[in-house]
């Protein structure tokens, strides 16, 4: 257990500081604190609840994003430093999966690891030239599919970039995707 308030609140601010997808649940676990302590400590820290803090990073994403437009990203952009990383969010839901099962179609967790991949590339016409992945896992309904992107080498207008998805702690795909910056739209 983490012994003192001030303690426990400057480790709440730097989890959350380094995940902030992290729920009161998970927090509280962390802390080994009850969630109306954690709770309390985040109203008293003045950090807001994961839906606002959610929608305040995806507001500052959606403001930087220039290759894609917001309708075109499969999921929800949460974070984005363009040319360097990116992460965005995608809720599992029924009309994903196969139809006798919970399983979700692998295309949606491509696409939204593709589309990741492009958003992240500061230009106004990025396509994928070409792509290598693994999918190491399974996504079910309800899952939330976490993807992060982190852009490698940009040479002449081509850059690639790497796409990992969770699943809270499992990965499930893991993508090296080869982007070219087109000079003019086709």
């Amino acid at each position: 257990m983490i012994n003192s308030k001030k303690s426990r609140q400057t480790r709440l601010s730097e989890i959350i500081e380094s995940d902030p997808l992290t729920t009161d649940e998970e927090l509280a676990l962390k802390l080994q604190v009850s969630v109306s302590t954690l709770r309390l400590d985040r109203a008293l820290l003045g950090i807001p609840e994961l839906r606002e803090r959610t929608k305040k990073r995806a507001q500052e994403a959606i403001s930087r994003l220039r290759s894609l437009s917001l309708s075109e990203i499969v999921g929800d952009l949460l974070e984005l430093e363009p040319n360097k990383w990116a992460l965005s969010i995608l809720k599992a839901t029924r009309d994903m999966a196969f139809r006798n099962t919970k399983l979700i179609w692998d295309h949606y967790i491509f696409a939204q690891a593709s589309s990741i991949a492009v958003a992240v590339i500061e230009a106004d016409t990025v396509i994928v030239d070409s792509m290598r992945g693994e999918c190491k896992g399974h996504a079910h309904v309800g899952d939330a599919l976490i993807a992060r992107a982190k852009v490698g080498v940009n040479k002449e207008g081509t850059t690639i970039v790497s796409v990992r998805t969770k699943i809270a702690d499992q990965e499930i795909f893991v993508g090296r995707f080869i982007t070219k910056i087109l000079a003019a739209k086709i």
